[in-house]
């Protein structure tokens, strides 16, 4: 059986923490696990509560016509978090560094696919499926071991096999929120990065599903009205409103796409496309600014039921820039957001 992941060990969080002198450092205090054949168990039994998983691959995003690259984004982002400090604010002692999923194999066999040949596309598609199976291996551990998983991608397609381990492991349908200017409901045409939410509704994962700020030219009529005549089930809310034609605040779509998914366990996905000038396959020039995208995290993760975080489609190396370390730094950001939004839960 092909291995699903690749833990890390205690030499690969030294060096990706940027240590000083009288300071401590998040990656200083996070946990890890050392036994590849029964993590799961380990996991169990450790105090941790967040466990950091990325999936470094691209072949969702060019599998659906998109720009590789957002197997670029797990490194630096986890970089970028360790080397935070660890304070009063947010330490370091209740989170699980475990690893990524194993995608070497995967990545190199779609190295040699063209996705404008239809063959080829054919077969690009298959290999996300593969990553599907061992993402939603892994995700069941970690929800069956309690604990929540913060996932970096990777493409928008690995928002299937979390929500499809998280179903399984609860043995019930979940709720989902996402920022993100399309639907990522297009057609059961093969998977790929646009399409992950629709398998999971259609298959019986994902129970009601809100989108938050999605942009009205950038999604297709044929989905639109899906939504509209499934709308005890499926709801939007969209950037022209709040933006352009300013019927409604920021605040109050947001509170109202929350709305939409409470009572139920809810898990919590930002496409990086949604916010203005970040390198990622779709990058937008008129998006969210990164303090509202902040301010989304940490309202889902305060507000929900939060089962799950999920930032999708960074592709850093798509940057302009030669050595951009912000994509990262703004994962980071986004991560520690995500926890301090559950630690200031009013039970």
């Amino acid at each position: 059986m092909m291995k699903s992941l690749e833990l890390y060990s205690k030499k690969d969080i030294e060096h990706l923490t940027r240590k000083r002198t009288n300071e401590i450092k998040i990656g200083e205090e996070v946990s890890l696990l050392k036994s590849e054949t029964n993590w799961d168990d380990e996991l169990k039994n450790s105090s941790s509560k967040f466990v950091l998983l990325g999936i470094p691959e691209d072949i969702g995003v060019r599998a659906n016509y998109g720009r590789g690259g957002a197997h670029t984004a797990w490194k630096p982002a986890l970089d970028s978090f360790l080397s935070q400090q660890s304070n009063p604010f947010l330490n370091g002692k209740n989170i699980c560094v475990l690893g990524h999923v194993f995608v070497d194999d995967v990545m190199e066999t779609s190295n040699s696919l063209n996705a404008k040949n239809k063959s080829d596309m054919t077969e690009l598609r298959k290999l996300v499926s593969v990553i599907d199976e061992r993402v939603t291996e892994v995700i069941t551990k970690i929800i069956q071991s309690g604990k929540i998983p913060i996932v970096v991608g990777g493409g928008h397609n690995n928002s299937y096999p979390i929500i499809k381990g998280c179903s399984i492991a609860l043995e019930k349908k979940i709720n989902v929120i996402n920022c993100d200017p399309h639907t990522d409901f297009r057609p059961l045409e093969g998977r790929h990065s646009g399409n992950g939410f629709s398998y999971a509704y259609k298959e019986n994962y994902m129970k009601s599903y809100s989108v938050f700020c999605i942009h009205e030219q950038y999604n297709t009529a044929s989905v639109l009205n899906e939504f509209t005549a499934n709308n005890q089930h499926l709801y939007y809310s969209t950037y022209e409103d709040i933006f352009v034609r300013e019927n409604k605040t920021f605040a109050e779509t947001l509170e109202q796409n929350i709305n939409f998914s409470k009572n139920e366990l809810c898990g919590v996905e930002i496409d990086l496309d949604a916010i203005t000038n970040v390198p990622s396959s779709a990058k937008t020039s008129s998006g969210i600014s990164p303090v509202q995208a902040r301010h989304y995290v940490y309202k889902c993760a305060k507000q929900l039921n939060a089962l799950y975080f999920h930032v999708a489609e960074g592709a850093p190396i798509l940057s302009h820039i030669k050595a951009d370390n912000k994509t990262g730094k703004l994962i980071g950001y986004l991560i520690a957001d995500f926890i301090k939004g559950i630690n200031d839960k009013e039970f």
